[in-house]
């Protein structure tokens, strides 16, 4: 029998991905059973102790194991972390040590959920490798873990036995993803049955919510941030941009993806998405009246850039959030 480990984190965790691991592994442990008469996993929530945690001054969960009982296990699952990750990370820190001699001496194989990423990445495991997590932390990510390999799209990220999920209740995809390789398709199709949740679902772009990386201190940059954002339906050239501020081009592109992490393009790119989404979620605009009033007049170039950012064509997008739409 194998041995899975769910982490109970202190301080702040979204309690729903300790509760719904623990419970879909159960779904998968009993239709094995169901099969085999037997169950594959033996579950452990896994704490620093066996004090009770309690998240959101509502919810209590109590460990079964503490790390020191724990000599060898073969999957980890590290739930997601909320608030500040330096923080949470000092607070989680002996997880860390653990998990790494967990992977280097008896190959344990390890997943975050959502922000979870953070404490994994701590280990240095994920160091050039892939990652997913909640796309709402990407810059924070990159910011502190500078050498991983972070995929910003990805709802499901699996490299050599290190997995990573999305943000929020992605998490569902990420763990119906691992019970398929641990129990089989057949089984993983059963528990996405039973539980409701939407089955093979790999990218969270049309999730992702552009706001703008504006945390920087280049008051130029973010100058030329908002007359992009109030003129992205205008033509504007990257000249005329870095003429704002003065500065030849190469120097301007250099400055504004050092601040924002896109060059100008990109974020022209963008923001003009996100505004091309707004439209087709609220309004009654087709797409071509959509594409003509974010800014594009060639129909393929449109629709091949809001499916590189959204991950859908326009028309699955406004279908699926459109209310009217739905209704109609």
């Amino acid at each position: 029998m194998k041995h899975l480990s769910i982490l109970v984190p202190r301080g702040l965790a979204i309690v729903d991905t300790i509760i719904g691991s623990y419970n879909l592994f159960q779904m998968a442990n009993n239709d094995y059973r169901r099969k085999t008469g037997d169950q594959l996993f033996y579950i452990d929530l896994v704490g620093i102790t066996r004090e009770p945690h309690s998240y959101s001054n509502f919810f209590s969960v109590t460990p079964t194991k503490e790390l020191g009982d724990i000599e060898k296990t073969d999957l980890i699952i590290v739930p997601g972390l909320v608030g500040d990750m330096e923080k949470q990370i000092e607070l989680n820190y002996p997880f860390v040590d653990w998990m790494r001699n967990q992977r280097v001496q008896n190959q344990s194989e390890i997943a975050s959920l959502c922000r979870g990423a953070f404490l994994l990445a701590e280990t240095g495991l994920m160091n050039k490798k892939s990652c997913a997590t909640h796309w709402i932390t990407h810059d924070k990510f990159k910011e502190m873990f500078p050498e991983v390999e972070l995929v910003p799209e990805k709802v499901i990220s699996e490299d050599n036995g290190i997995y990573s999920s999305g943000g929020a209740y992605s998490f569902l995809n990420l763990l119906l993803y691992m019970i398929e390789k641990f129990y089989g398709r057949e089984t993983a199709i059963w528990c996405s049955k039973v539980a409701e949740i939407e089955f093979d679902r790999m990218d969270q772009n049309q999730f992702v919510i552009f706001n703008g990386q504006k945390g920087h201190s280049d008051e130029e940059v973010a100058q030329i941030q908002d007359f992009i954002e109030e003129h992205y339906a205008e033509k504007v050239s990257v000249e005329e941009l870095a003429n704002q501020t003065s500065t030849s081009t190469r120097n301007f592109v250099r400055r504004f993806k050092k601040a924002t992490k896109n060059t100008p393009i990109e974020y022209i790119q963008r923001v003009r998405m996100e505004a091309a989404k707004k439209k087709l979620e609220a309004t009654t605009m087709n797409v071509h009246q959509v594409m003509y009033a974010v800014g594009y007049n060639d129909d393929k170039t449109f629709r091949t850039l809001f499916k590189r950012y959204v991950g859908m064509t326009p028309l699955e997008y406004r279908n699926k959030y459109n209310r009217e739409m739905a209704y109609a």
